[in-house]
C-alpha cells in the first residue's frame, strides 16, 4: 500500500506539472476546454435555442449571461487524479486501459451535468451559482474519480497468492 502511494504521488505530480506547462496549454488543454464548451452548447441546443458558444464561453443569447469555462473547470484535474492512480496501482495493461476509458467517460459525462447545470443556475441565482461551483460541484468532480478507481479496483480480476495456490501433482 505504501509503494503505491509513493507512486502515486510521483505520478501525479509529473502529471500536473506537465499539464501547467505552457505547450500542452496551448496544444492540449485549451482546445479541450473549447471543445467541451462546443458540446456543452450544442447538447443545451437541442432544448434551449438561445445558446452560443464562443471558444471556452457559453452563452444566452436570450439575457446575455455567460459561462467561461476556466482550467480547473474543464475534468483534467480529476482525469490526471485518477490517471496517477490507475497507472499507480499494479494491474495488467489492458485493465489499466478500460479503467481510463470508462473513467474519462464518467467524469467528462458528470462535467457535461455540472456546466450545464451551472450554466442555468447562474441565471437563476448568482449567489447559488458561486457555492455550486466553488463546493457542490469541485467536491463531486473528484468524488467521481474515486469512486470510477474504487469501483475499476473492485472489477479487476482477483489473483490467488502464489501461497494459496493448489500444490502441483508430483509424478
Amino acid at each position: 500500500m505504501l509503494r503505491f502511494l509513493i507512486f502515486f504521488l510521483i505520478i501525479q505530480s509529473v502529471l500536473f506539472g506537465v499539464e501547467m506547462l505552457q505547450p500542452v496549454q496551448s496544444a492540449i488543454i485549451l482546445p479541450w476546454t473549447s471543445l467541451l464548451a462546443d458540446v456543452s452548447g450544442a447538447l443545451m441546443s437541442a432544448f434551449d435555442p438561445n445558446i452560443a458558444t464562443t471558444g471556452k464561453v457559453v452563452s444566452s443569447t436570450l439575457n446575455g449571461f455567460a459561462v467561461s469555462i476556466e482550467p480547473g473547470c474543464n475534468g483534467v484535474e480529476a482525469m490526471l487524479i485518477l490517471l496517477a492512480a490507475i497507472i499507480a496501482f499494479p494491474s495488467p495493461l489492458l485493465y489499466k486501459l478500460k479503467g481510463l476509458f470508462w473513467g474519462f467517460m464518467a467524469i467528462q459525462g458528470m462535467n457535461l451535468l455540472r456546466i450545464i447545470s451551472l450554466f442555468y443556475l447562474g441565471q437563476w441565482s448568482q449567489t447559488l451559482f458561486d457555492w455550486a461551483h466553488l463546493y457542490i460541484w469541485q467536491a463531486l468532480i473528484m468524488l467521481d474519480a474515486l469512486v470510477v478507481f474504487l469501483l475499476w479496483i473492485h472489477y479487476l480480476p482477483r489473483q490467488i497468492p502464489p501461497s494459496q495456490s493448489l500444490p502441483e501433482a508430483h509424478a
